[in-house]
């Protein structure tokens, strides 16, 4: 997928994460599921953490501040590139992604929300003229450069709408 094509599909997905702030009611947000798991307000917050840490590492990229180096994606980032989306189902976030997840309010989504198109619109034009071999370390999928750190964004901020679904059904439907 070309920058341009990532840059409209992060868009899209961001999209349907604000539309689905609209439809969920402040309590509900930040009650954990009858099933478990993470809440509404600890999935955005990952999702958007998450995100913004791999916006600033495609930046650093850009930049030529990651790390010069040949090294590349390891077996599982190999495959999860070339499906091109992170395999259904449910997995732990890194320790250290995991630590930045909270239960956030409606409003500090929508805030991350903006703050995150703001940067990727800052960034997208400048990851096709980014060197790649300037990386930055993935704690699960190696040594991505500038486009793949905004691939994984991609993928990352679509595969967590899956998990959206899976709460939603978990709640008792009015």
């Amino acid at each position: 997928m070309s920058p341009a094509a990532e840059h409209k599909a992060i868009n899209t997905a961001l999209d349907v994460y604000r539309q689905r702030l609209d439809e969920i009611s402040e309590d509900q947000f930040t009650e954990t599921p009858p099933d478990g798991g993470w809440s509404y307000a600890e999935v955005y917050s990952h999702i958007l953490q998450a995100d913004l840490g791999s916006s600033i590492a495609a930046e650093k990229c850009c930049n030529k501040t990651g790390v010069c180096t040949d090294k590349g994606l390891n077996w599982k980032g190999r495959m999860v590139f070339l499906l091109g989306s992170i395999p259904p189902g449910k997995r732990q976030a890194p320790p250290e992604v995991a630590r930045l997840t909270k239960k956030i309010s409606k409003e500090e989504a929508r805030n991350l929300i903006v703050r995150l198109r703001k940067r990727v619109d800052e960034i997208m034009p400048l990851v096709s003229h980014a060197p790649s071999n300037y990386k930055i370390s993935h704690p699960g999928l190696g040594m991505l450069n500038a486009g793949q750190w905004m691939k994984f964004l991609r993928m990352h901020t679509q595969h967590h709408i899956k998990q959206l679904d899976r709460i939603k059904k978990s709640f008792p439907q009015v």
